[in-house]
């Protein structure tokens, strides 16, 4: 089975009228990508898709679900942590309060390895953390703060790497044990966050297609990380904008690994690595 641009159109077209869900600016290759996936796993060819679409909106709201990419871990990609760390951080530390914002939290690990690190710098108090998803399922899991122990595992050495370790100083070495942030239950195979964590974030559905700040606040940091890779150039121009607007000056947006600010707004920003320093 292929996906041909007529029927993406197709779809896209029909998502839009029906649910109001824009992914007309989306990546043509990941949303083509995503689509086969969704008709190959429901055994359905497009036509039986879209009739489903029309005429079921619990069924729309769940290809949408699909459709979204949620992938995230604890303490993802260390070197961005240090950055954090090292650079971005220690910029608010003398600030009454800290606003941050994720967007795309996906299932909120990274929320969580935020408040961790904030905490072990002693900046937890004065934080504000706001966490935004298109995807109602992944924002109930980031409230439990619930998370698979065997799947987790290896994210552990990424605590190990980021809370315990300081790479710009081998010799220092922090022994903050697991039990600190998460409760570990290896026989249900879980890993849960501990209650004062998970009572801090303030989490709401948003999609960045079309909707604005829903927090009327401004923010030093927003961190959207390997969100718009699944954006085309126009859309990405558009959150840029969007991020841009509502960060203070000297406010600082990450974002993923391998994205980048191209075009118009590159100018706006001073790049330290991943980060983007609002001028």
């Amino acid at each position: 089975m292929i996906v041909t641009d007529q029927d993406l159109q197709y779809f896209v077209t029909t998502l839009k009228n029906v649910a109001k869900y824009d992914f007309s600016e989306y990546s043509d290759k990941s949303l083509k990508r995503r689509l086969l996936k969704v008709l190959t796993d429901l055994n359905l060819d497009l036509g039986g898709l879209i009739t489903n679409i029309k005429q079921d909106s619990c069924f729309a709201e769940n290809i949408v679900k699909e459709i979204t990419v949620n992938t995230t871990e604890l303490f993802r990609d260390p070197p961005i942590w240090h950055l954090l760390r090292s650079r971005v951080l220690p910029r608010f530390k003398n600030n009454k309060t800290i606003n941050i914002w994720h967007a795309g939290c996906s299932t909120g690990q990274e929320v969580y390895s935020m408040m961790i690190l904030l905490n072990e710098m002693d900046m937890l108090d004065k934080a504000k953390i706001f966490a935004t998803d298109l995807n109602t399922d992944v924002l109930d899991a980031s409230k439990k703060g619930v998370y698979k122990y065997r799947f987790n595992i290896g994210y552990l050495d990424n605590f190990d790497k980021v809370i315990k370790q300081n790479p710009l100083n081998f010799e220092e070495y922090n022994d903050v044990p697991y039990e600190k942030y998460f409760d570990i239950d290896k026989l249900k195979d879980t890993i849960t966050i501990k209650k004062f964590l998970t009572e801090k974030p303030i989490f709401r559905k948003h999609d960045l297609v079309n909707d604005g700040n829903l927090f009327f606040a401004k923010f030093d940091l927003i961190l959207c990380r390997n969100v718009i890779i699944y954006f085309n150039y126009s859309l990405q121009n558009k959150v840029f904008e969007l991020f841009h607007a509502n960060l203070y000056p000297k406010g600082c947006l990450l974002l993923g690994m391998h994205e980048t600010i191209l075009g118009p707004w590159a100018n706006k920003f001073e790049k330290i690595g991943q980060a983007y320093v609002k001028k």
